[in-house]
Formats: structure tokens, sequence, C-alpha cells
């Protein structure tokens, strides 16, 4: 229970500071390049994982090692291509409506899971993500006089994580967590460097605090995250990362002046909901398949 507690607390820590990663990215984002931005915080992650990694046994020698080189490869750009559309995302479709759209995350993930990894989805979950689909329409209001294309760049976002989840279940099927976080900085932070000092502009001194407190929010996020799920499993992470949206919301609302509409709160508790059943439906399913390889041997005796 103990342990329990703890991985709740990192949770709770990752979720909230992955929220005021969000609030500096919306700053930095709205002042200069979004891919200059991403690029220095990649820079930032990629220090870090290469940290981590020579601290665990054998170094990063042995963390290199992998079964899946150029899906790991892909895997660092997708996340680094994905995070420089959620730094565009915020600055031009705001940080309350970016962060709505990208809670369909989990959704898409069990979508792109059938043809991409086999799995297979039932009438429930594939009712869900259905029904979470819809409400990302509700979010996105694409007949209402209003409707702004850069709406759609959250929703790009989104994908590009989902394909980047992905992926990772792919190459966690035999490498490390650990090698995956290594692949994701590190390849990221090259793929971005072959472009971002294209968009290198002059930072003010001020704003340096910001991007040094992106960076150190980016390290810590992920951190108390390696170490929740090093504890946890995912479907009592899930809930509490929703947390996130809840943070950003009133953050976006306090500090930046965003406006919520009614279709923006309706579509968010349509998706969050249909992802939650997502996620615990997904576990439950597994729980299912575990009982029924241990019971198997025993019939058979």
């Amino acid at each position: 229970m103990q342990n329990k507690t703890h991985g709740y607390l990192f949770a709770l820590a990752a979720v909230t500071i992955f929220a005021m990663q969000d609030g500096f990215t919306k700053y930095l984002g709205t002042h200069y390049p979004p891919i200059l931005v991403t690029m220095i915080r990649f820079w930032a992650f990629a220090v870090f994982v290469s940290i981590m990694a020579s601290a665990q046994p054998g170094g990063i020698r042995r963390v290199m090692v992998t079964r899946h080189p150029f899906l790991q490869s892909i895997r660092g750009v997708l996340l680094v291509a994905e995070i420089a559309m959620a730094v565009f995302a915020f600055a031009h479709a705001g940080l309350a409506m970016s962060q709505a759209i990208l809670q369909s995350t989990p959704l898409l993930v069990t979508l792109l899971s059938v043809p991409f990894l086999g799995e297979k989805v039932g009438w429930r979950r594939a009712t869900a993500v259905v029904v979470g689909l819809c409400g990302v329409l509700i979010i996105l209001n694409p007949t209402g006089l209003h409707f702004d294309l850069t709406l759609l760049l959250p929703l790009a976002a989104a994908l590009m994580f989902a394909a980047y989840s992905v992926a990772t279940r792919a190459v966690s099927r035999d490498d490390s967590a650990m090698t995956s976080v290594f692949y994701a900085g590190v390849m990221g932070a090259l793929a971005i460097s072959l472009v971002g000092p294209l968009y290198w502009v002059p930072i003010r001194p001020s704003d340096w605090f910001f991007m040094g407190a992106l960076c150190v929010t980016g390290a810590l996020s992920h951190y108390c995250l390696i170490r929740a799920y090093g504890i946890l499993e995912a479907v009592e992470v899930q809930p509490i990362s929703y947390l996130q949206l809840v943070f950003s919301v009133v953050m976006a609302v306090m500090l930046f002046g965003e406006t919520l509409t009614i279709n923006m709160v309706i579509g968010a508790v349509i998706v969050v909901g249909a992802g939650l059943y997502t996620v615990f439906r997904e576990y439950h399913l597994n729980q299912r398949r575990k009982r029924a390889a241990i019971e198997a041997p025993v019939a058979e005796t």
C-alpha cells in the first residue's frame, strides 16, 4: 500500500508539472518560433535521458541495445514532431482548446492498434471510440460560424502522439522502458536539430528564465511519470493524467485570458469519459487473458 501511495504521488506530481510545462510552452510559443522552443526543450531532454541511461547497469552502451533500431528512431521523430505541433497549437488554437482535443489520444491509440498491432477491439470499445470522436467534433464545432482551421493543429498533435504511443507499445515487447525513453529523447533532439537552427532568433534575457523552467519541468515531469509507471499500472495512472486538462484549463483562463465555450466543456467531458472507459475495458480484458493463460495449463493436467 505504501508503494501504491508513492506511485499516486509521483503520478500527481507528473500531471501537475506537465500542466506547468504547458503554461511555459504557451508563453514561449507566442513569443518565439515553436520549432526553436521545441529544439531547446529537446536538447535538455536528451541530456536528461543520457544521464539516466548512464546510471543504469551497463551504462548507455547497454541501454542503446535494441531489437527495433528503426522503429525506435521513428518514435523519436514522431515525439518531437508532436511536441512542435503542440507548441503551435497552444500558441494559435489556445491552451484550453488544445488540451481538450489532446485528451482524445487514448481513443486514437485504440483505433490505430487494430491495423498496426493486430489487436482486436470489441463492440464496447469501438462504441466508446465513436462516442469519443463525436466529442472531439463537438469541441471543434465544424458547423459553427467561427470555425478556425487552427483547431486542426491540436488534432494533428493528438494523431502524432497516438502513433508514437502505438510504436511504443510495439517496441516495449522486446525493449526496456529506459531504452525507449533514451531513443525518444536522443533521436528527437537529433531530428529537430536538423531544422531548428534555421529558426533561431535572439532570446530576451528575461525569457531565459522561462526557457530554463520549461527544460527543468520537462525533465522532472518525465522522471515522475517513469517512477509512477514503475509502481502503478497504466489503468491506475490514466485517470490521474486527466487532471492535466483541469489544471491547464484553469491556467489558460486565469493567466492567458482564454474563454471556455459550452461545446468545449461538453465535448471534453465526453472525450474524457470515453477515454476512461476504453482504458478500463482494455485493462479488464488483459486481466482476463492473463487468468486464462494461467488456468489453461492447469486444465490440461
